[in-house]
């Protein structure tokens, strides 16, 4: 199967399985994704993520997380730049997402961050996604 946009992907494989309730998705691996997940994790929007060793293809596992009315505790998830038309943002210009309620993810000459992470470094790059 020949995937253009790998990050799309991985996003709309977590924003189906959190619209079906799923308790986890399997996610085909990269760096890039896994920073990715780090990301999610570490600002709330998923449980964890591990990468099980057991698949004959790497592949990153996605626990999603539930508030007590069983939704999801993400309510959208969207991909910036693609590969079709990149979208660089200098440091001053990073969006704020829903007012500072969502998060942006940014690719910077030092890795995978949040816009506001990447707002306090000064450093600008590439919008990856925004999630609310």
């Amino acid at each position: 199967m020949n995937m253009t946009d790998p990050i799309a992907d991985m996003l709309t494989r977590i924003r189906n399985a959190g619209m079906a309730r799923h308790q986890s998705v399997l996610i085909p691996a990269s760096k890039m994704k896994e920073n990715i997940a780090r990301i999610l994790k570490s600002e709330g929007y998923v449980l964890d993520y591990d990468l099980p060793q057991d698949a004959e293809q790497k592949t990153i596992r996605v626990w999603l997380k539930y508030g007590s009315d069983k939704k999801s505790v993400f309510s959208g998830l969207r991909r910036v730049s693609k590969p079709g038309l990149r979208v660089y943002t200098k440091h001053k210009d990073i969006p704020i997402v829903l007012g500072g309620l969502g998060v942006a993810i940014l690719s910077t000459p030092q890795g995978l961050m949040t816009g506001h992470d990447a707002w306090r470094k000064h450093l600008g790059g590439e919008v990856l996604c925004y999630i609310w």
